[in-house]
């Protein structure tokens, strides 16, 4: 670190509610649309390890890896093709879109990526996701497609 400081930029006691401050340094957050929940829907050890999970994607296959929980409208496709352009780094990325209610999975990857996150990877990340959300489990099915696409994209 430049100038030699070594304390944290952001104190976790001022995080709002369900974020938190990863062992990297980073925030990670949940972001909510409309009024705020009495409860987060996930722990700060779900969060940690969807961070983590994500952070190590990223790091193992130079793709930005991105997650998004929420509603994407009764035509899945159609709200992960509009929410997609909004996400970091949309052009060399790849989002893992979940929308509970509609009990739909979508992926999506950037221009600058397509040749290595293709459409067969993403529907292993699909099938690895299904499994663990079958049983409730969101933050693991996104861990596990997290995991199972990383290691089948090629190194750049």
């Amino acid at each position: 670190m430049a100038g030699g400081n070594h304390f944290p930029a952001v104190s976790e006691a001022d995080l709002p509610v369900g974020s938190v401050l990863t062992s990297s340094g980073r925030v990670s957050a949940v972001h909510r649309a409309g009024e705020e929940f009495d409860d987060p829907p996930f722990s700060q050890k779900e969060l940690l390890r969807l961070d983590n999970a994500l952070t190590e994607a990223t790091r193992k296959t130079k793709v930005r890896f991105n997650a998004y929980i929420g509603d994407l409208g009764a035509d899945t496709a159609a709200g992960a093709d509009a929410l997609f352009p909004k996400t970091p780094e949309a052009a060399r990325s790849a989002l893992i879109a979940v929308s509970p209610n509609e009990r739909a999975v979508e992926i999506r990857s950037g221009r600058a990526v397509a040749n290595r996150v293709t459409d067969r990877i993403a529907q292993l990340g699909v099938t690895a996701a299904v499994a663990s959300f079958g049983e409730g489990d969101l933050i693991d099915g996104i861990v596990a497609a997290l995991r199972v696409m990383s290691a089948a994209i090629a190194s750049p």
